[in-house]
């Protein structure tokens, strides 16, 4: 899974994708092994500006408009019923929602439109649970809801990352260790730990430019531990490590 990163405020400005190189970088995705493109148009990460609901659809459908048609298969990344309201004018594939399906408004669009959803552990809001034991019964309240709902293809995020100031890089390490406990939900899981805070944490990487072997080490430790899909910025280099590993099996 690309990450299309249609937001500058990102924690890693050098993902972000300016309009006029929205179909070109679509394609560069696809031609490095990406399956699947997730669009994002809003950074989470912690004292992030906060940007109208407006401004987060404008990017996503100016970003959609242009790589319809191009036969790439698309998700998105949103966690705001408006924004997906807008995006399933478009031929998109998958739904990304880190708020792990708590609002209603948004479970039963998501549910309505029958496609496959990516929910994270959440009980409320996006890094309000913290450990293995808080985010599997956060996990557990998001396989209820997507029951309720009607929600059958379901994938878990296990919430790697830094979601609040409160998070301590051991947090997401604890998660990676216990990584393939979340399989007893018998879903499939994503590992999305590309360049992310704790990696840095660890090796001295101040910057998420300087990150990618770390976040092939945990991606491929990731994958012994069970996870499906892969959310990567490096496309390229991720294909050619999930490759080997599949080879190495």
């Amino acid at each position: 899974m690309a990450v299309m990163n249609a937001s500058p405020e990102s924690f890693f400005s050098k993902s972000f994708v300016p309009p006029e190189s929205i179909v070109t970088t679509a394609q560069r995705f696809v031609d490095d092994g990406a399956d699947i493109i997730d669009i994002g148009a809003r950074s989470t990460a912690p004292n992030s500006p906060v940007i109208p609901l407006s401004t987060e659809t404008k990017r996503v459908t100016e970003t959609l408009r242009q790589i319809e048609g191009m036969g790439i298969p698309i998700s998105l990344d949103t966690m705001y019923p408006e924004v997906l309201d807008a995006a399933l004018r478009y031929d998109i594939a998958a739904i990304n929602d880190i708020h792990g399906l708590s609002s209603p408004e948004y479970a039963k669009i998501a549910a309505d439109s029958g496609l496959p959803v990516i929910a994270m552990a959440s009980v409320d809001a996006p890094g309000d649970v913290k450990g293995v034991e808080e985010t599997a019964f956060a996990l557990s309240l998001v396989v209820s809801r997507a029951a309720h709902y009607g929600i059958e293809d379901l994938i878990l995020d296990p919430a790697i990352g830094k979601w609040t100031a409160e998070w301590e890089p051991e947090d997401d390490w604890e998660l990676c260790r216990h990584f393939s406990e979340f399989l007893d939900f018998d879903r499939p899981l994503l590992a999305a730990v590309s360049r992310k805070t704790f990696i840095g944490d660890l090796t001295g990487r101040t910057r998420p430019e300087d990150r990618l072997a770390g976040t092939l080490a945990v991606t491929c430790s990731l994958m012994d531990r069970g996870a499906s899909l892969i959310r990567a910025h490096d496309v390229r280099e991720t294909a050619d490590i999930i490759r080997v590993h599949q080879k190495l099996k």
